[in-house]
């Protein structure tokens, strides 16, 4: 049945745009639309350049038909800024009809997508973005990354009971920044230890050396960073031009400090960094051993992160939900059909909480160490099925 044309005006009540994204986009045979919002330029180009791979790979392994629709992807640049994704994705949803909203590098892109996920029942999974609060946003979200109170809570339970009592914390000032400073402090505190400074450095154009100067005056056993994913490599050459290795600091974060795709830049001051993360490219298994090989062919020889991993993972998850609803399933249908899952990941084993629409995984403790002449984040303790701690309860 065709649907008359509607015209998107911001603001507008939820009716208009369920409308617009009308039944006949769910019709067997016809194209299931997935709209891929990411930065591939500026500053975040990399985790965009991640999320495309990881969703090209699956494609390339599982088909690009999935219960008798071709699967088309409708990737829009939106430079990491927030105004941009919001205008991409109303175009996605109106114009071009999607089925499913996916990618999201930062959590401000991911927040200011959700209330058009809202109105137009479209769901949206979360592939980089990691503030807690973002599945709480619409009902239409699912997320397969992780959230930074989730993977720093391994780093803060390691740290007080392996000799370090007094920390300063750096982290980026945006939402999960936020996050992963007040999980590591209230779990660090927990256990015994003390926090001597708390620093927050720009988003955008950070100059990571005043801020370095005053942890060296503090003098802290260690400090835990957590800055995005690409942003390591300055930091860890200014931790090492201030001294700050020499001064016998040390230095423990979450995992993006320690990017994979990065890592063999960083050098050996990367050499001995403790972080904690859901996924390295050296997890010993065979699914991820083969998702490695895989991804390096793709992208001729860049090694997978975690952002090629989850948006692999969060094509499995919209995969298995066109199957469940036979190709013809509403966006509540496909969002339902997503809650539930549970497999076998490159990173080990995940599942969707069907409650809270967010990830369950295990978080790895890893330390970064030279093998076969490559710099790897090398797994050595686990958390076992770790959820959200602001959702859990815990």
């Amino acid at each position: 049945m065709a649907l008359r044309k509607r015209t998107f005006v911001q603001g507008m009540a939820a009716g208009a745009l369920g409308l617009a994204t009308g039944l006949s986009r769910a019709q067997a045979g016809t194209p299931f639309k997935i709209g891929l919002l990411l930065p591939m330029t500026g500053p975040f180009g990399s985790t965009g350049r991640q999320i495309e791979n990881g969703v090209r790979l699956y494609m390339a392994q599982f088909g690009d038909k999935v219960a008798g629709r071709p699967v088309q992807i409708i990737l829009k640049d939106d430079t990491g800024l927030p105004d941009i994704t919001k205008r991409l994705a109303q175009e996605l949803v109106v114009n071009d009809k999607v089925d499913v909203l996916a990618g999201f590098g930062l959590t401000p892109l991911a927040l200011s997508t959700a209330p058009i996920a809202s109105q137009s029942k479209t769901p949206m999974v979360i592939m980089a973005a990691a503030t807690s609060i973002i599945t709480e946003a619409s009902p239409y979200i699912i997320r397969t990354s992780m959230t930074l109170p989730q993977v720093t809570l391994g780093v803060a339970e390691w740290a007080p009971k392996n000799g370090i009592k007094k920390v300063v914390s750096l982290v980026t000032d945006y939402g999960p920044g936020i996050d992963a400073e007040k999980t590591f402090r209230e779990r660090f505190l927990l256990n015994g230890g003390q926090i001597l400074g708390e620093l927050r450095v720009p988003l955008r154009n950070p100059d990571y050396a005043p801020f370095l100067q005053k942890v060296r005056d503090l003098k802290p056993d260690a400090l835990f960073v957590f800055v995005p994913a690409g942003a390591g490599t300055a930091l860890l050459k200014q931790f090492a031009e201030r001294g700050l290795d020499k001064a016998g600091i040390k230095l423990i974060g979450e995992g993006s400090v320690a990017d994979d795709e990065i890592l063999n830049e960083m050098g050996d001051v990367a050499l001995g960094l403790v972080t904690s993360h859901p996924y390295s490219a050296s997890h010993n298994s065979p699914a991820n051993k083969k998702f490695v090989e895989a991804f390096m062919k793709l992208s001729k020889g860049v090694r997978p992160n975690f952002f090629g991993v989850a948006a692999y993972d969060g094509m499995r998850v919209i995969y298995e939900a066109v199957k469940a609803t036979k190709g013809t399933g509403s966006g509540e249908a496909l969002v339902n059909a997503m809650k539930g899952q549970i497999f076998e990941s490159p990173r080990g084993q995940i599942y969707i909480d069907a409650q809270t629409r967010d990830i369950v995984q295990n978080v790895y403790i890893r330390r970064v160490e030279r093998v076969n002449g490559q710099l790897y984040n090398m797994e050595f303790d686990v958390l076992k099925d770790v959820k959200d701690p602001a959702k859990s309860g815990k």
